[in-house]
């Protein structure tokens, strides 16, 4: 299917966020959180392989890829952003897709503004509270790299030097202080995680603890695949959420 991808610039009040709209203009609405400082480019295979099940959503998060910078940003911020932007919108409710430190936000923002949320996914959720320092971190994503598809670390160079410095030391500072465990058993909405059975950053102990403390948690474990699914293998991802999503 060719996707006709409509692009956005939604104004808030701390600036103008970048967003991606396409799919069924009469599906349920579908939004993809993107992870640590990557903008929204690299959720869109995912996007693509759902559009034409949901009406999709894909926006650059304040302080990242095409959207404008504000002088402070934290997880509070972001998640008041993303509600404001969807009430610029018009959506009322909605799915949301989220890898990466993209769960992080939504799992604060779910909490939040629970009355705006219908289903999460969370691929790949970090930060493992048994590897919370900036060394252990950087190792762990060395390591994943490695099996990464090649296209992911040429879109991370352009959106690192996009976000610059102060949104890279943002993005680790949020990241990093960030207690989710201590948030999760408070997600009223359905919750899937999933995660790539060969995720470095994502330990299957991890995946299982967070399952375990949502009140509404389900694991699915792809096998073979590693971080960023939502980019490597979009196909396999899509197909395997969407009885959740119920799309």
């Amino acid at each position: 299917m060719n996707v006709q991808w409509e692009q956005i610039s939604v104004p808030l009040q701390m600036g103008r966020v970048h967003t991606r709209v396409g799919g069924c203009p009469s599906a349920p609405p579908v939004v993809f959180v993107h992870g640590f400082v990557l903008a929204g480019d690299y959720m869109m295979p995912a996007a693509n392989k759902l559009s034409p099940f949901a009406r999709i959503y894909v926006p650059d998060l304040p302080g990242y890829g095409l959207s404008d910078r504000p002088p402070h940003i934290d997880l509070h911020h972001l998640g008041d952003c993303l509600a404001e932007w969807m009430q610029q919108l018009k959506l009322s409710r909605a799915h949301f897709i989220a890898n990466s430190f993209g769960c992080q936000i939504l799992v604060d923002f779910a909490i939040r503004y629970s009355e705006l949320v219908q289903r999460l996914v969370l691929q790949g959720p970090t930060i493992d509270p048994a590897a919370r320092s900036l060394g252990t971190q950087v190792l762990r994503l060395m390591k994943n790299s490695r099996i990464e598809s090649p296209g992911l670390g040429r879109l991370m160079l352009r959106d690192y030097w996009r976000a610059g410095w102060r949104g890279i030391a943002a993005a680790v500072r949020m990241a990093l202080s960030d207690r989710l465990e201590s948030k999760l058993p408070h997600i009223s909405a359905p919750t899937l995680v999933v995660r790539g059975s060969r995720d470095v950053l994502v330990p299957q102990g991890w995946a299982e603890r967070i399952v375990r403390l949502l009140p509404k948690g389900h694991l699915l474990v792809l096998p073979g695949l590693a971080h960023t699914i939502n980019y490597t293998a979009p196909a396999i991802f899509i197909d395997a959420i969407r009885p959740f999503l119920r799309l």
